[in-house]
């Protein structure tokens, strides 16, 4: 996949990539990318298609029932290929699982997107409209995204695997969450990333050290 240098996304990623609002920050990321092969994605996506493949015949094997039906068709097998390639662009430390990964993928609709956004980044909303005026973050949000992969001709997917086993979820954070609009028409697709962090972490201090000096200041003249 080759990353796209695309201009409406310029204002926005300037806008969340370090957004301090007090007590968090938030970290965003919005990345295009083409789906068309470029170095080592031929031979990877062979691989997971491979491992899709392989996954299908044992679950067919192993249950009299048909197998997961999402991955029957060749289409919705080259799909999850394109998502899963999208997120080792986005963390290339990352040694993604065909099989694992889709059972993190959830299909979304603009509307339970602007749900989770709603609920998430009111503050964020706020800071825009503060700073830039005129339309709200969201609405700013929509029009670039449109203006990259047509919204209207997408396919949403959200991206949240379990914290406890998978290292997407960054080390301090809140919350995080991971969305990709896929375009099969412009085989394109854009990669959204948001992560809140608490400003009480910093400096490499966890939440149990600044409680272990707090505590030794209370106690610090007191006799035990």
């Amino acid at each position: 996949m080759k990353f796209l240098e695309c201009a409406p996304l310029d204002r926005l990623n300037d806008f969340l990539s370090n957004l301090n609002l007090g007590e968090s920050t938030i970290k965003g990321c919005l990345e295009a990318y083409s789906c068309k092969h470029s170095g080592a994605d031929k031979k990877l996506s062979i691989s997971l298609g491979n491992e899709i493949l392989d996954y299908l015949g044992k679950s067919s094997d192993n249950d009299s029932s048909s197998p997961n039906e999402s991955l029957i068709t060749r289409t919705s097998r080259k799909t999850l290929v394109y998502l899963i390639l999208a997120l080792y662009h986005m963390y290339p430390d990352y040694d993604f699982s065909a099989v694992k990964a889709h059972q993190y993928f959830t299909e979304e609709s603009w509307d339970s997107f602007k749900q989770t956004f709603d609920a998430y980044m009111s503050e964020a909303s706020k800071e825009w409209v503060e700073t830039f005026g005129g339309a709200s973050l969201l609405d700013a949000l929509f029009k670039a995204l449109d203006e990259v992969v047509t919204l209207f001709d997408c396919e949403i997917y959200g991206y949240l695997p379990d914290p406890e086993a998978d290292p997407l979820q960054e080390g301090g954070a809140i919350w995080s969450f991971n969305f990709l609009f896929y375009n099969r028409k412009l085989k394109r697709i854009v990669t959204f990333r948001l992560s809140s962090f608490s400003n009480l972490i910093a400096d490499g201090f966890s939440f149990d050290e600044i409680l272990d000096e707090y505590d030794e200041e209370i106690f610090a003249d007191m006799d035990i």
